[in-house]
């Protein structure tokens, strides 16, 4: 016989406040021609590798809090997404979605405006 109290297990979500933004996302993939020479490395120096949940953010974004290692739940995307990497400096209120190397997928996906929330710790 199992007896349970009718909490359910706390989550990584538990664990933060998260807060709505509106932005702009595109997808991008881990190849030369999309970054630099060395595509698997973020610029934060993080290693990226296909079929993990990562994101980029625009420079704009991380004075909001979407600082290296936060949690972001997107519109339309499941799970939670991390932020592990940053885009060019002329880019403002953007997130990049990682596709890994599939060049399909991130065309598929396109840009679009959609609802994020990210997650700030709590204290």
């Amino acid at each position: 016989m199992v007896l349970s109290c009718g909490k359910s297990k706390p989550t990584i979500e538990d664990n933060y406040v998260w807060k709505p933004l509106q932005v702009t996302a595109t997808a991008y993939n881990s190849l030369a021609y999309q970054t630099n020479s060395n595509p698997h490395i973020t610029a934060f120096g993080d290693s990226l590798k296909p079929g993990l949940k990562y994101i980029a953010v625009s420079r704009d974004l991380l004075k909001l809090g979407l600082k290296q290692d936060t949690p972001v739940k997107i519109e339309g995307l499941k799970g939670v997404y991390w932020v592990k990497d940053k885009m060019h400096s002329k880019w403002r209120n953007r997130i990049d979605v990682y596709m890994g190397e599939d060049v399909k997928a991130a065309k598929t996906w396109g840009r679009k405006k959609v609802k994020i929330e990210y997650g700030i710790l709590k204290l």
